[in-house]
């Protein structure tokens, strides 16, 4: 039947098409539809991130789907080549530099131990090797930093295509339409409804919605923590150019910021109202992160504002971690939701194990169970420290 599915995905970014590639990769053999409101994807998250890689976490869980992750992008652009054809990605290794005072510092060295005793390659500079590193910076108020060289960021769309191209060849279905609920009877899923009236018939349903995935679960009665939170980005032209590639930097207000080409993007993780909510406030460059940009470098005091955007973070309210797995009060209706910030880097992973256990029942490439969404209820938070 045309309307009936084995499974269905809710949204089209990166967690669907990660899923639904390792799913067939993995040899799935049911039917997988993945409905995306907007084929375009001009509001989707994926393409509106920066794209950035890291494995320096402080959690086992978080690094673990870091390192398996990192290990897929370096090889995606061959993995995802569709007769012959490179699926090219732009994956720019510059390392991730954390500027560290002394409020930082020795939670950090703490982190390290961790790190250290999971193969994560980091290295710790004092103040003075921090200034040879990186000498424009201004480092007065600074103990010293931490340096991840296998870091790096990724153009996020060239890797959504990649995956979306890829399970179409596969043999996965992507429907255009916008899904208004999902569906069940007796605590048990039953497929979905669009908002055109239609109805779609499988016996599982994935809720990969991101931002939108808190709502769509509550059409059958589940609250998962998962809100939409809003992230701007800034792209400017310094009158004076510095003289290296600026490792993405993160410094200790909560501003971050990198080189992409010759300018420079800058961000800055401030909390605005759960809302679905595009709007780029130039106000909150000029009056509150260019100061801060001054402060840190001279090479900031004069620059242009060229242009910037803002996306829609899957925020988990909580513990600002993933949620995957099945939901315990629905049959059927598994999550992969509420990354935080994390979704891009940990996709690969993610998709992995979530096809795992939808397949086999268990996790086994990575024990993800930590993530689950019965650990709200038991209160077994994963609570992660580096976060800047």
């Amino acid at each position: 039947m045309r309307n009936r599915f084995d499974l269905i995905i809710l949204g089209g970014g990166i967690m669907a098409g990660s899923l639904a590639y390792n799913l067939l990769k993995d040899g799935y053999t049911g039917s997988i539809a993945i409905f995306e409101k907007d084929r375009t994807y001009e509001y989707s998250s994926t393409p509106r991130s920066e794209g950035g890689i890291r494995q320096t976490f402080s959690t086992e869980i978080n690094i673990k789907m870091s390192q398996y992750s990192y290990q897929v992008y370096k090889n995606f652009e061959k993995e995802m080549a569709i007769d012959g054809d490179l699926s090219l990605i732009d994956f720019k290794q510059h390392g991730y530099l954390y500027l560290l005072n002394s409020k930082t510092l020795p939670i950090y060295k703490e982190i390290m131990k961790i790190q250290e005793s999971l193969g994560v390659r980091a290295e710790l500079l004092n103040q003075k090797e921090t200034k040879e590193f990186f000498p424009e910076l201004n480092v007065e108020d600074l103990e010293g930093s931490v340096f991840d060289p296998d870091a790096g960021n990724i153009d996020p769309y060239s890797v959504l295509q990649g995956y979306v191209k890829q399970v179409k060849n596969m043999g996965g279905n992507y429907i255009y339409q916008e899904v208004q609920a999902i569906l069940s009877e007796q605590q048990k899923i039953t497929g979905v409804k669009l908002k055109n009236g239609e109805i779609y018939y499988a016996p599982v349903v994935v809720n990969a919605a991101g931002a939108w995935a808190g709502e769509l679960s509550q059409t059958i009665g589940l609250d998962i923590p998962v809100k939409p939170l809003r992230r701007q980005l800034f792209s400017v032209d310094t009158k004076k150019k510095f003289q290296n590639h600026i490792p993405f930097t993160f410094d200790p207000t909560g501003l971050h910021f990198r080189s992409e080409g010759s300018k420079v993007v800058v961000g800055w993780a401030n909390d605005v109202p759960y809302e679905y909510n595009f709007r780029l406030e130039k106000s909150l460059f000029e009056d509150k992160i260019w100061p801060v940009l001054a402060e840190r470098s001279p090479n900031f005091e004069q620059l242009k504002l060229e242009r910037g955007w803002a996306g829609l973070y899957d925020y988990n309210y909580i513990d600002h971690n993933a949620i995957i797995g099945g939901h315990p009060s629905m049959e059927g209706y598994y999550i992969i939701t509420g990354f935080s910030g994390h979704g891009f880097q940990h996709a690969p992973a993610a998709g992995k194990g979530l096809s795992e256990l939808i397949r086999l029942g268990k996790f086994e490439t990575i024990d993800m169970s930590a993530l689950s969404v019965e650990r709200f209820a038991k209160n077994q938070l994963i609570l992660e420290t580096a976060v800047f």
